[in-house]
């Protein structure tokens, strides 16, 4: 009797953390543009994995253009993009441009 309590408890505790993922179309508007200055970690986090991956390599680009520089280390972009998403797992809170931000940052400290 004891491990079927323990089993549900787990059931219930797993299925309460786990949020179905969406499209990244879902957060757009009806003109079906996403405002990517306010997008959140949390949606970011909440969006299927190759739209997140898509995401961070437009916010690359965005972020090179506005840097003037016209070439990209994929490996690099790769790396930052999964900081980025891990920072967003423990900052729902954030828009997706302050996790970058951090990122940045941190990895100007080093």
């Amino acid at each position: 009797m004891r491990k079927l309590f323990w089993l549900v408890g787990i059931s219930l505790v797993a299925s309460t953390s786990v949020q179905a993922q969406v499209e990244l179309k879902t957060y757009a508007n009806a003109d079906g543009y996403i405002d990517v200055q306010k997008l959140t970690c949390k949606q970011l986090v909440n969006t299927y994995q190759e739209d997140a991956d898509f995401l961070g390599v437009w916010y690359s680009g965005w972020y090179n253009g506005l840097a003037k520089k016209h070439a990209i280390n994929v490996p690099r972009v790769k790396e930052n993009i999964h900081q980025v998403i891990v920072y967003c797992k423990a900052n729902n809170d954030k828009t997706i441009i302050q996790a970058i931000d951090a990122i940045l940052k941190s990895e100007k400290k080093k």
